[in-house]
């Protein structure tokens, strides 16, 4: 079935509603086209704070405006829920999984990016990603399953690998979960359990690099690792992941190869692009490169197919040192706003300018009340810093309500002291461990320090009950 709308207007199709998409049609606004934006989810996800989600501290909702509600005011844009599978260059067609073929005069390509495992896919099960709300919940949820695993655990080795957390990938990312991870373990979760401590998590951020952040100038990089290992976190580099189990990672170094018993793995090494991405230059012609990117021309259109714009973490395009330019949310805000204008400019007759990007700066969180500032030559850290960095996510984060709830959260976390939530979700029983053997009733377990501690007789019981402050 093909979908055809109003006809008589200049059809703009989107395909992706994150930074790229969502700006290219918000920009769209008073264009005399008729917007289409397509997207498998019906909101918009605001994915530099993901990892807040992840560790408890922000909900869901808090960084996911519903799409349809952005765009509510915009009389000529529409949000259609669906997932696109491949394109008809020739006849100018997006075919949806369901068979559903959209027409468009103007194609923009933003469908975004996705894990990169590096040929080994078999990894996600055992390590996952951050990059979807399902990813941060499951994150969250593995998190405080292996600490409940930790209490019931009475093999000192096995309970040390419950509480060892491997996090792959020395990025923004990277960085940002594991220092948020270290905060929460070792500060919010103190007292909340009876036989383990929350100082004896180990968090360990693997990264096959020589430096974090590479984005960030040499002494920035040095002060991240400096606060990492001050609040706890064991940076190792030139750590290659070259196997991921349910026990743990296998790690190829200079000195060797190694083992690391971790129960919980978290992958934050890389991205590559989606799927439609790579159906979508078959079907243009257009090359693509090692990690799926489209190859678009300086105007961000694709090489004998000008009325197709690929955007985003989707586009390869090398910036003036011949690199490919970064996967961030502000080159794809801004590559949105150029789209746009290349379509008012087509619209226009006129010749549309090329792509130029322009660094505001980087900034990176390190854990509670620290961050890293670059703005051309000026660079500072710690608290200040940590402001600017809540300030200019807040501006960034789409709809009043949300930045609004956002504001309230982190200042009740940082003033108040307030624990992120601690409620399991999902499949909610501690994995099977084994238990102490002992007389019938009760099962009771001697500590190291001599004191006895109740623990469920066996695997299945109803589990300790979780506090929310």
């Amino acid at each position: 079935m093909d979908v055809d709308r109003e006809p008589g207007l200049h059809r703009v199709v989107i395909i992706g509603g994150g930074f790229a998409g969502l700006t290219a049609a918000v920009a769209l606004a008073d264009a005399p086209v008729r917007v289409t934006l397509v997207d498998r989810r019906n909101f918009h996800l605001f994915t530099p704070l993901l990892y807040q989600v992840a560790v408890g501290t922000l909900a869901a909702a808090d960084i996911c405006p519903p799409l349809r509600r952005v765009l509510h005011r915009q009389a000529n844009a529409e949000v259609l829920l669906g997932e696109a599978r491949d394109l008809d260059a020739e006849r100018r067609l997006v075919v949806m999984t369901d068979g559903t073929r959209i027409e468009y005069d103007t194609l923009v390509l933003a469908a975004g990016a996705r894990p990169n495992f590096f040929g080994h896919e078999e990894w996600e099960g055992w390590a996952p990603a951050l990059k979807t709300i399902e990813d941060a919940t499951d994150i969250r949820r593995r998190v405080l399953l292996a600490l409940e695993a930790a209490e019931r655990e009475v093999d000192a080795a096995e309970r040390r690998a419950w509480m060892t957390i491997a996090v792959v990938g020395g990025g923004p990312t990277g960085v940002e979960l594991a220092g948020a991870l270290a905060d929460v373990t070792r500060r919010s979760l103190r007292g909340h359990f009876r036989r383990i401590r929350a100082s004896d998590v180990r968090i360990v951020l693997l990264h096959s690099g020589d430096a974090l952040l590479s984005h960030f100038s040499p002494g920035l990089q040095r002060l991240t690792r400096r606060e990492l290992e001050r609040r706890g976190v064991e940076v190792r580099f030139g750590s290659r992941v070259i196997g991921v189990d349910s026990d743990g990672v296998n790690i190829r170094a200079s000195d060797g190869e190694s083992r690391l018993a971790a129960r919980t793995v978290l992958w934050t090494a890389g991205v590559r692009a989606s799927q439609v991405g790579k159906a979508g230059a078959r079907s243009l012609g257009a090359e693509i490169d090692r990690a799926g990117r489209v190859a678009v021309e300086p105007d961000l259109t694709v090489r004998g197919h000008p009325e197709v714009l690929v955007i985003g973490d989707l586009a390869h395009l090398a910036d003036r040192n011949g690199d490919a330019m970064p996967q961030l949310a502000a080159v794809a805000t801004q590559q949105g706003r150029h789209a746009a204008e290349v379509i008012r400019a087509r619209l226009e007759d006129r010749l549309p300018m090329p792509f130029s990007y322009r660094s505001r700066g980087n900034m990176a969180t390190i854990g509670r009340g620290d961050a890293i500032t670059e703005v051309g030559p000026l660079r500072f850290a710690g608290f200040p810093a940590w402001v600017a960095w809540l300030a200019v996510h807040l501006a960034y984060l789409v709809g009043f309500e949300n930045r609004s709830v956002v504001l309230l959260r982190w200042l009740v976390a940082f003033v108040a002291h307030r624990q992120p939530s601690l409620v399991l979700t999902g499949q909610s029983l501690p994995p099977e461990v084994p238990q102490p053997r002992a007389e019938e009733g009760t099962r009771w377990v001697e500590e190291e320090t001599g004191g006895a501690q109740p623990v469920g007789s066996r695997a299945g019981d109803t589990p300790v009950a979780l506090e929310r402050d």
